[in-house]
């Protein structure tokens, strides 16, 4: 599995994001940019990420509002930190409130955010589920490995990269792009290595079976479904 993170960093001023983004990317990790509220939350809408940076001054939304936003409306445990100038207990607490994960404070060295962000990464790790059920496929975590009707499937690593990105989106669908990244990172762009991974997992986890789980969904990516 991939040992980058993939980072939203929500930031209007372009100085401060250029550098940070910069500083990240460096140290081996891919990190979208967005200047606004309103494009942070299509961009959380659209990827998997792993951790959410959010700085608490928006243009267009207050931060507060748009860290409650991600965690009611996105996925609960996608971590959320704070870039803020703001060093007041009652502002720090009322962040908490809103859903973020951690703080800091700016000024800021870029290494303290990337450890932040590790941290978090980690601690979501640790706190998600051993096994991700998706109607008659398992996967177990712990283990690494895939079934269906309790039968195990002989699939290579990337496919269960694959098939592990598809099932922490369900019931949601995952785009090409957005599937490559959560796999591969930058280590390719060529769509047609995807295309062979797909072939090979409907082999294993749909043709033995009475219906295909694995769903081709024209214009948007790939998703799964429970029942025929």
């Amino acid at each position: 599995m991939k040992q980058f993170l993939h980072i939203l960093l929500i930031e209007d001023d372009p100085v401060l994001a250029t550098q940070l983004e910069g500083f990240l990317s460096d140290a081996g990790h891919i990190v979208d940019l967005a200047p606004t509220g309103k494009d942070g939350l299509r961009l959380v809408a659209n990827h998997c990420y792993d951790v959410v940076i959010l700085d608490l001054s928006l243009p267009d939304t207050d931060g507060m509002e748009l860290c409650q936003h991600i965690k009611q409306n996105g996925e609960s445990i996608l971590p959320v930190l704070m870039l803020t100038a703001r060093t007041a207990l009652s502002d720090k607490l009322a962040g908490f409130a809103a859903g973020t994960d951690d703080y800091v404070t700016k000024p800021y060295q870029p290494d303290e955010v990337l450890v932040r962000c590790l941290s978090l990464a980690r601690r979501r790790d640790l706190h998600q589920a051993k096994a991700l059920v998706i109607g008659e496929m398992a996967i177990d975590l712990v283990t690494n490995t895939v079934s269906r009707q309790q039968q195990v499937l002989h699939l290579s690593a990337t496919d269960k990269a694959i098939l592990i990105a598809l099932a922490k989106a369900h019931p949601m669908p995952l785009g090409r792009l957005a599937l490559i990244e959560r796999v591969w990172g930058n280590d390719i762009h060529n769509s047609d290595v995807l295309k062979s991974h797909i072939y090979t997992i409907r082999q294993q986890l749909d043709k033995p079976f009475e219906f295909p789980m694995l769903k081709t969904i024209h214009g948007v990516g790939f998703g799964l479904q429970e029942s025929a």
